[in-house]
């Protein structure tokens, strides 16, 4: 007892360390919605004083003060400014399950624990394995296991070995003696087991719930174990009373109990993990699910932050479609948490639609630059930008491209919590010479040139293209992305190949796009997967027999491995990488059929300027490959072959440190190609092949090369001038 008590009470103490807040932030529960849906928003206010909520419409998220800044336009008309109470409202972050009803058992003579464990990091606090009620199994400090109950508790003679499976048994008697043992599952570490007597008889009869990887301290989790657990089992006597298989239920947050309650998965633990019986025999875990029959735990998951709604809005029928940002405020201290407002449905006004990566933005949230340094601060504050970085605040739980504190890669992601990136005026490079930004506020350089030159738009977000299919779209006569819509679903990749081969033009403005493939989970839609498996420009690798999705089975990694390049859709795909640098890029098609293109624009060199990298071809670079397109009829309009030595070929097209894929000099392949094409059923595609174009567009006032021509193409495709 006394060792629970003072290891609770030492975790406590690290989690308030560790838990760094700001002072005010919020988030909504939905990030997109048409007229008639209600969004709540979250709020956590450390102020005594109430805390205020303002809604704008936002034009531009760039803080630069050489361009535009931030501008946002009040919506007062649509919800009046107003005051809640400020309160403080805590999370949790760490993952664990915990049976959905008490279990009971009386014992007449002993109860025994078995389970075993693949632990992946050695913490400065204890990790528990199993707590029920007065018993428990946890990892000490120094790397043994201690079965604990209310008499007294015991210790194995050896410490764990981490990334190895090992299994754990401990068993007390009504007579009050204790033991433990720990050893491998090959049998090569044979120990004894250790055993105390505590010279009094105990009464094991408990009622209380099963806690997996966790120990509950009132509302909050604490000492989260690091690493697998596989086949947790509670014995009564010599009968199983309780046992959990992890590889039934997959796709699920509950496990099924046998002959017990179930369990319930509380923040997204990563499932379909390779376990104990794994022998690479098979890499699929739907084939042989005994082999997966684990699930991987770790101290900082954080899927959903459990605030109460603070207030809410509801999304009246006169709201123009748009982006939309719902301001709070206390002191000198704000958020800003962006939301996207879509037409009603069916009932589009605007010939054209400008789709809204959000799922890219969810999955790069709260990324955790490794370049992030104080020195920013200075930048931030001179241009009054966002001053909170996710780098900083680590706790608020982190993105796909960072790792867990075990060093395995974070490969779920949600928005039901602050998302410090998703901000007007975040800055993503600091140390830029530019703007420095990326996907949010990118694209505002692209909304903004749209009311810059008066042309109406409606949004639509990869969330109602994922549930809607081709309808959400079908309507629009042009299609814009934003800079980067890399990560998608199958189903969202569908729409938009249907739309444009029903006759819809389709405008990619960005670089490095339709990517990653995804999955989202079916019990939890905000819920994102991804597994970055063998190939392509990776933030981390995914372990080996762990390539499939556990949300839907699916082979996860690059959508060009999944036989479905980016160049099938919009005829360019990912080819090199630098630094956030820009180019411009040089006109090579002079046939008069494609003057229309470069109406008004008289120099070959078109872009040698702009926001995003100096340069609108840059940092992300696509380009044509005819061994991957279905054979579109591609006209190259203009390029830009990298000049920077920092830029590299993506891996995917590298062979060795001499060849590459295309059969040529690798300075060749290393560009951005600007195209068009049309389908034989009258699409028509428009791909940049670059992830910095639209940086270029805000430029002088948007008066530039870059700006006249997206001009011209899209008057091409509206078949009417702008």
């Amino acid at each position: 007892l006394l060792y629970r008590l003072q290891s609770k009470h030492f975790k406590k103490l690290i989690m308030e360390i560790k838990l760094k807040t700001v002072p005010l932030a919020g988030y909504s529960d939905k990030l997109s919605g048409r007229p008639g849906d209600r969004l709540n928003f979250m709020v956590s206010c450390e102020h005594r004083s109430d805390f205020t909520a303002e809604l704008f419409r936002s034009i531009s998220a760039d803080p630069n003060p050489q361009g535009l800044g931030v501008v946002e336009q009040s919506c007062d008309e649509f919800f009046t400014k107003k005051s809640f109470l400020s309160r403080k409202q805590s999370f949790h972050p760490g993952s664990y399950a915990i049976s959905e009803q008490p279990l009971k058992i009386t014992a007449d003579d002993k109860i025994s624990f078995s389970v075993l464990i693949y632990p992946t990091l050695q913490c400065a606090n204890s990790q528990s394995i199993i707590e029920f009620g007065q018993f428990s199994l946890t990892l000490n400090t120094e790397g043994q296991v201690v079965f604990v109950c209310d008499a007294g508790s015991v210790m194995s003679s050896n410490a764990v070995s981490l990334r190895r499976w090992q299994r754990v048994e401990a068993q007390i008697t009504k007579l009050g003696q204790i033991s433990i043992s720990l050893g491998s599952l090959d049998g090569s570490d044979t120990f004894e087991p250790t055993l105390k007597q505590l010279n009094r008889e105990l009464d094991l009869s408990q009622n209380a719930s099963v806690v997996i990887a966790g120990q509950l301290n009132g509302d909050a989790i604490i000492n989260c174990f690091n690493g697998k657990i596989e086949q947790p089992e509670i014995y009564v006597g010599s009968n199983s009373l309780a046992s959990w298989d992890f590889s039934r239920n997959m796709s699920s947050m509950t496990v099924p109990g046998s002959g017990c309650p179930n369990l319930k998965l509380i923040n997204a633990p990563t499932r379909a993990v390779t376990g104990a019986l794994w022998d690479a025999s098979e890499m699929n875990w739907q084939h042989k699910p005994e082999h997966y029959a684990s699930i991987a735990f770790h101290e900082d998951d954080i899927y959903d932050f459990n605030w109460e709604p603070d207030f809410s809005f509801v999304i009246p029928p006169n709201m123009p479609s748009g982006i939309y940002i719902m301001r709070i405020s206390c002191g000198d201290d704000y958020d800003a948490m962006p939301f996207f407002v879509c037409p009603e449905k069916d009932k589009p006004q605007a010939k054209v639609c400008v789709l809204v990566s959000t799922f890219t933005y969810v999955i790069y949230g709260n990324h955790a630059r490794p370049d992030y340094d104080d020195t920013w601060l200075e930048k931030i504050a001179d241009w009054n930008a966002y001053p909170h970085n996710p780098a900083q605040f680590q706790n608020y739980g982190l993105s796909t491209y960072n790792n867990h504190s075990d060093g395995s890669g974070v490969c779920h992601a949600s928005h039901k919590r602050p998302l410090f990136n998703l901000r007007p005026g975040y800055l993503t490079f600091g140390q830029a010479n530019c703007s420095g930004l990326r996907h949010f506020q990118a694209d505002s350089h692209l909304i903004s040139w749209l009311h810059a030159k008066g042309i109406e738009y409606e949004i639509i977000t990869d969330e109602e293209l994922h549930n809607e299919g081709v309808s959400a779209i079908q309507s629009y006569k042009a299609l814009l992305t934003g800079s980067h819509p890399e990560y998608h679903t199958n189903e969202t990749l569908e729409a938009l190949t249907q739309y444009r081969d029903q006759g819809g033009a389709l405008h990619y403005l960005g670089g490095n796009g339709f990517y990653w493939r995804i999955a989202r989970h079916s019990e939890e839609e905000s819920l994102l997967e991804i597994r970055r498996a063998e190939d392509g420009l990776r933030a981390w690798a995914s372990e080996p027999g762990e390539y499939y999705n556990g949300f839907d089975g699916a082979y996860g990694g690059l959508w060009r491995r999944n036989g479905r390049p980016p160049q099938q859709l919009v005829g360019v795909g990912f080819t090199a990488q630098g630094t956030f640098n820009g180019m411009p890029y040089k006109r090579v098609c002079f046939d008069p059929d494609f003057d229309w293109v470069f109406d008004g624009i008289e120099d070959e060199i078109i872009g040698d300027f702009g926001f995003s990298g100096n340069g609108a071809a840059g940092f992300e670079l696509d380009r044509v490959d005819p061994k991957l397109d279905p054979g579109h009829k591609i006209t190259i309009l203009a390029q830009s072959f990298a000049t920077d030595d920092h830029f590299i070929l993506v891996p995917e097209e590298q062979l060795t440190h001499l060849t590459n894929l295309s059969g040529g000099p690798e300075s060749d392949v290393k560009r951005a190609d600007m195209i068009y094409f049309e389908t034989p059923t009258g699409g028509r595609v428009f791909s940049v092949g670059s992830i910095t174009f639209c940086g270029s567009l805000p430029w002088n006032n948007f008066d530039n090369p870059v700006s006249r021509l997206l001009l011209n193409v899209l008057s091409n495709s509206l078949g009417e001038p702008i």
